[in-house]
């Protein structure tokens, strides 16, 4: 004798007559999941969004127009050159307080070459990019070789090159330069093309910066998997890309329609994309990271930590010869008193960005975003005639929550 068996409606999973507002509440989990798994990646991304919108409200789009986007790339083009290198230094667990004064140094030497002494500017440029090296290699050697703590030995170079600067320079202001160099500060992508309302060669930059970032985005995501590593969710993963394509859209379109791309911008984004493939695939990037996140065991490893070292600094004074050119090409001129402070923005930069003061974490990508967010805030400031005094109270509380949060997020982590 059989039972028979039947189903209640009450047994029908809940939202079954309501599919599409579980799909959407589920979409939502996903994503506030996706982002609290990777709150140290897309944090001061948020942040910067945030910064952004809220400034544009406050300026009634004053932030955003054409001729402001383009003034805030050439503005803070020197910082963001700097923060690259910084973030290196930070990530293997040192620190530079002479980057301002080197890269005052290199623009005096090249305001003395080309000016003083009539040599072309090209040639004048190698010889900056190299003085600063040797710069950079000279701290190196004394902190890896000698075992001179970093903070000595970069603040004793602070005061070398700062006097060497007026040595030069003989304590006066010395320009301008030739047209070429003058370029690279302040100039912009030729007009190609038919005459349109835009700037052409910049769309077609920006569409293959679009491919590019796409490309790359799902080449990491690809990867993850084929290593067994964690990704993010496909629907936050795609959200993040529809978020990149509309970001690099718009600085398209707006820088597009003023005057074109910046030279000093196309520089920037070559440093990007060098020293970012540098740190995520390279021998030497991870060797950077090993010795920042555990010096003991990278040594064990069989990491050479002072040749890394010393290349880390070397590297960073060529990035704070190329940020001095380009100040230098920017103002028309050089001034003993040029690059002062900036060694703390850089600084502030790569932490806003997410480098950790114990080292071992950080991303090239970040110290970009952390010095957008001071570049940003300045811009803001500056558009709302914030007096320079609540400015710089504004960037230390910036600074002090950004590295509150990473602690933070190290004890959330940890427990």
């Amino acid at each position: 004798m059989s039972t028979e068996v039947t189903k209640s409606p009450a047994a029908a999973p809940p939202g079954a007559g309501g599919s599409g507002g579980a799909a959407g509440e589920n979409l939502l989990q996903l994503v506030i999941g996706g982002l609290r798994r990777n709150m140290r990646q897309y944090g001061m991304l948020l942040a910067l969004g945030l910064i952004v919108a809220v400034f544009a409200v406050w300026t009634d789009g004053d932030l955003l127009l054409p001729r402001n986007v383009s003034n805030l790339v050439l503005q803070n083009s020197y910082v963001l050159i700097l923060a690259i290198g910084m973030m290196l230094v930070i990530i293997a667990g040192h620190i530079d307080l002479s980057v301002g004064s080197v890269t005052a140094f290199t623009g005096a030497f090249a305001a003395v070459l080309t000016v003083e002494h009539g040599i072309s500017w090209p040639v004048a440029v190698v010889l900056c990019l190299l003085a600063g090296a040797a710069a950079g290699a000279a701290q190196g050697f004394f902190i890896a070789y000698l075992g001179i703590p970093s903070f000595i030995v970069t603040l004793a170079g602070m005061l070398i090159f700062r006097g060497f600067t007026e040595i030069l320079l003989e304590g006066q202001t010395l320009g301008p330069f030739p047209d070429g160099l003058q370029k690279m500060g302040n100039g912009f992508l030729p007009e190609v093309g038919p005459h349109t309302n835009y700037h052409n060669l910049t769309l077609l930059l920006g569409l293959a910066l679009i491919v590019f970032a796409v490309f790359q985005e799902v080449r990491d995501r690809r990867r993850q998997r084929e290593f067994s590593l964690d990704v993010v969710p496909l629907n936050l993963f795609l959200l993040k890309l529809v978020a990149i394509v509309a970001a690099i859209l718009v600085v398209t379109m707006l820088l597009a329609s003023y005057k074109g791309a910046p030279i000093v911008l196309l520089i920037l984004g070559a440093l990007v994309v060098g020293y970012g493939y540098v740190m995520r695939n390279s021998v030497f990037g991870r060797h950077i990271y090993a010795i920042g996140g555990n010096l003991p065991a990278a040594k064990l490893s069989g990491v050479k930590d002072k040749k890394v070292t010393f290349f880390v600094f070397l590297n960073m004074g060529a990035l704070a010869a190329l940020a001095g050119l380009a100040i230098a090409a920017r103002l028309n001129a050089a001034s003993p008193k040029a690059g002062l402070n900036y060694e703390l923005e850089a600084i502030a930069s790569s932490f806003i960005g997410g480098a950790s003061m114990s080292g071992g974490v950080g991303t090239v990508l970040g110290a970009i975003i952390g010095g957008l967010v001071l570049g940003v805030l300045n811009n803001g400031m500056n558009l709302l005639s914030v007096g320079t005094d609540w400015q710089q109270v504004i960037k230390g509380l910036a600074l002090l929550a950004a590295v509150g949060f990473d602690v933070w997020n190290k004890r959330k982590s940890g427990s």
